[in-house]
């Protein structure tokens, strides 16, 4: 927790950083394909990194809910040449697929890191790829594919079983190779969770981080954050969710995420420096 006055000493902390959503995709439920042409992407991409991203996330499938798969092809075409074309901007980049073989021709094109939201459920030969590959890899808790995610959204305890469920995806990534040290874990936000579901996960977001792996938080402009203060019929809009989008990545700083995936880069920078300023923590 932060100190709780300016006399106090401060609490130990990095700051987390900052992942910008690249979607390449037409039907986002967050920006609504506004980057699906690759020179649009590109410079979103370029905008991002100036206003503070430390990681681009590069994805050619919508997982929003009902969300249909692209097939393998069509979801290359959209993401690798748009990696080649980022890949000097100065930070890393990484590939938000769940197919082996596009993780692989990312990796190839110069991706460093691996953002699997099945946590390499979708395709046994993710770990094996990542593996040889020596890569960081993002294991997302996930129950099933976009189309029918939200009816596995049944929990007794969640904070207790995503973390049981992340531990078993950590031992079967072990198992097939994968460095410990390189796997990164993601709590999965708005999948298979309904909207009290995830304000759970977020508050219990340090049973997650006792694993000792790096986590990932990614809430930005999550349904969840639209509905918070208001009814469904007033429900904010995707673009109208990076202020709660913010709020929500300062609190995983002071709870020791390792990074916040967002949209918005901007809002987060602004958050996290208020957050430090009020702490008197030195970024």
């Amino acid at each position: 927790m932060a100190p709780s006055s300016a006399s106090a000493t401060p609490t130990a902390y990095v700051r987390p950083l900052i992942m910008g959503v690249v979607n390449v995709t037409p039907d986002s439920f967050s920006d609504g394909g506004a980057w699906f042409a690759p020179g649009a992407a590109i410079a979103h991409a370029q905008q991002l990194v100036a206003d503070g991203a430390a990681i681009l996330d590069i994805g050619g499938e919508s997982t929003r809910p009902g969300a249909v798969r692209p097939a393998e092809d069509e979801e290359w075409r959209r993401t690798i040449p748009v990696i080649r074309a980022v890949i000097d901007l100065g930070v890393p980049v990484s590939i938000d697929t769940m197919r082996s073989r596009v993780a692989a021709a990312a990796i190839e094109a110069g991706a460093s890191i691996v953002n699997d939201v099945s946590g390499g459920l979708a395709d046994p030969e993710m770990g094996r790829v990542v593996a040889q590959a020596g890569v960081d890899y993002v294991a997302m808790h996930w129950r099933g594919h976009s189309v029918d995610m939200q009816s596995r959204a049944v929990y007794g305890d969640i904070v207790a079983e995503v973390t049981a469920e992340l531990q078993e995806r950590v031992e079967a990534l072990r198992a097939a190779g994968v460095a410990a040290e390189r796997i990164i874990l993601d709590p999965g936000f708005g999948f298979a969770k309904l909207a009290q579901h995830n304000w759970d996960l977020l508050r219990g977001l340090d049973v997650l981080v006792a694993l000792g792996h790096r986590v990932l938080v990614g809430t930005s402009r999550k349904k969840f954050l639209g509905l918070v203060g208001r009814s469904a019929q007033t429900e904010r809009p995707a673009l109208e969710r990076d202020t709660a989008t913010a709020v929500t990545s300062a609190y995983a700083a002071e709870n020791r995420a390792w990074a916040v995936r967002v949209h918005d880069v901007r809002s987060t920078v602004d958050a996290f420096d208020v957050a430090e300023a009020l702490a008197g923590w030195t970024p």
